[in-house]
């Protein structure tokens, strides 16, 4: 794993984790927080979590950028990474 690969993975973690925090209702927060386990399934040994704070979109925006950046990285499972995007920025 790549020094800019783990950023944008610790990015990403963070953002989800700060948006099943910031959840309105328990359903909203139990799927980011499986999103979130998905994540961590693909690296189990990826970077920690760090502090995060701004809106559901901001933080959606980041998160979605972090994976973006990761996908144009090609390291890891791009399909995996792909389906847990469209999983995090559609909660249907």
């Amino acid at each position: 794993m790549s020094l800019p690969y783990a950023i944008a993975l610790a990015e990403a973690r963070s953002c989800l984790a700060a948006v099943a925090d910031a959840a309105t209702d328990v359903y909203e927060s139990s799927h980011y927080e499986r999103v979130l386990i998905d994540l961590d399934s693909l690296h189990p040994f990826g970077p920690a979590l760090s502090p995060i704070t701004g809106t559901k979109p901001e933080l959606l925006d980041r998160m979605e950028a972090a994976v973006d950046h990761m996908l144009n990285l090609g390291e890891g499972d791009l399909l995996s990474l792909e389906l847990l995007l469209v999983r995090a920025t559609d909660p249907r």
